[in-house]
């Protein structure tokens, strides 16, 4: 999510005729957008600040802004703690970049945090709004903002308000677009993408409407998939307590979704679950991802796991020893517990567990997660695999790296140049537990996406 809303903070600055630079002696504006899922952001944020007073003192004229979630919670502590900063924005102020930049340079440091009260369709879903893209084969699709869960680790639901479904023409009409530029994979965003549209169907009951209530994401995978040079539809992040069959029949049954279903595990004790509020247990989980694995041939299931989670006691990290291991997770994302102010966990102090009890854990669940990723990449040796290329090595040219469909990395062997957004097949001749190895078989489709070029007046 905040990566997708520095592409449109770039954009606005773009089109307002700054040009992007590589290092901070060279910029006149920097802009911080931040995180606060994880404390070591806050200390990442500040620290940086430190040396970017430095930066600002060094010329007349610069400036210095911060955005996203931290920048939510927080709302006049960035200020207070770092007074040379010029623009202090929320998540929901965007759209107002430049503007705010603008007011700074007349008036001097400002302060905008707007309240979910004062939002409409546009300032929620800012969709005409430049973008500059990192990558122009592939694009992020905002579905959803906000999140009504109460995962009691979690500070999203603080700092992106209630969940609020964008409408669907109007993600199906930015999907469409966005293939009329060359774009031929996007990832559908939301916290909480498989209730997406539930808001929808309840506002449309209300209104008289004979529709039963219900989530809508399964016809947004089949719209999104059927756009035309649309080849890989993608999304994150969907809750295992509201994983529906039909989503997965959709994945199924479309075939640009791809064979990839990233699955947020957590814990697999259920005692820690239910202090964790996820609304699942480790059986219901299981049994979910066996549908998911029935439905969906050659499924690449990665997750997240949280190790240390307070109160978590050396049986309940057993349990999670043992689903990991059962479930053969493709990859695994695992965090060690950070607590974060405003939530329900990091109240649970009397709870917290030694640091090295967690480091010890942490190890153990690491070893066993690779070991699951290590089997399932070695068991795709010699077979051939469709392959998008991302670009070439900076060491060696003429290796190049991509993903398949399953999401997994490939570093490959190739004679030809090839532009990022070209489909290969690829033959794998060795695994590790975090990548494949191969050689070029095939070109499928060559770049279709336009190459950016920069424009100097003189």
């Amino acid at each position: 999510m905040n990566a997708h809303d520095s592409e449109r903070i770039s954009g606005l600055l773009e089109a307002d005729g700054m040009e992007r630079v590589e290092t901070d002696d060279e910029a006149d504006v920097v802009v911080l957008n931040t995180c606060c899922i994880r404390e070591n952001a806050d200390n990442k944020l500040y620290g940086t600040l430190g040396h970017l007073r430095k930066w600002k003192a060094a010329k007349e004229g610069r400036r210095i802004v911060i955005g996203g979630c931290l920048s939510q919670k927080d709302k006049d502590v960035v200020a207070q703690k770092a007074p040379w900063v010029d623009v202090v924005m929320g998540t929901h102020n965007v759209h107002r970049t430049t503007e705010l930049l603008n007011h700074s340079i007349e008036h001097g440091p400002i302060t905008e945090i707007l309240d979910e009260a004062v939002l409409d369709d546009y300032t929620l879903f800012p969709s005409a709004l430049p973008v500059r893209r990192e990558t122009t084969y592939n694009a992020w699709v905002t579905i959803q903002i906000g999140c009504d869960n109460s995962c009691a680790y979690c500070i999203v639901p603080a700092v992106r308000g209630r969940e609020i479904s964008r409408p669907f023409a109007d993600v199906i009409g930015e999907v469409a677009q966005l293939a009329s530029t060359g774009v031929t994979e996007v990832t559908l965003l939301g916290q909480n993408v498989n209730s997406y549209g539930r808001d929808i169907t309840l506002a449309e009951r209300q209104a008289g409407s004979d529709a039963r209530v219900q989530p809508l994401f399964a016809d947004l995978l089949r719209a999104a998939g059927d756009v035309e040079g649309i080849r890989r539809v993608r999304y994150v992040s969907p809750h295992p307590k509201d994983m529906r069959v039909d989503v997965l029949e959709a994945m199924a049954n479309t075939p640009a979704v791809c064979e990839h279903l990233h699955y947020p595990l957590q814990s697999g004790s259920d005692r820690v679950l239910s202090l964790m509020h996820r609304g699942y247990t480790a059986q219901r989980y299981m049994e979910r991802l066996a549908d998911a694995r029935r439905l969906i041939p050659d499924l690449s299931v990665t997750t997240d796991i949280i190790v240390g989670f307070p109160g978590e006691t050396e049986a309940d990290f057993q349990c999670t020893l043992e689903i990991a291991a059962e479930a053969m997770f493709d990859n695994t994302f695992e965090y060690i517990f950070s607590p974060r102010e405003g939530t329900q966990a990091a109240d649970m102090t009397e709870h917290f567990i030694d640091p090295a009890i967690v480091s010890d854990r942490f190890d153990r669940l690491k070893i066993v997660v690779e070991h699951s990723a290590l089997i399932k990449h070695e068991a795709r040796i010699g077979r051939i695999e469709e392959v998008v290329v991302q670009g070439p090595s900076r060491r060696n040219p003429n290796v190049y790296s991509g993903r398949t469909r399953q999401y997994k990395l490939v570093h490959f062997s190739s004679d030809v140049a090839l532009r990022p957004g070209t489909y290969t097949t690829v033959e794998i001749s060795k695994a590790a537990p975090h990548f494949l190895t191969g050689f070029l078989v095939e070109v499928l489709q060559m770049a279709t996406h336009k190459i950016r070029i920069p424009v100097v007046s003189v």
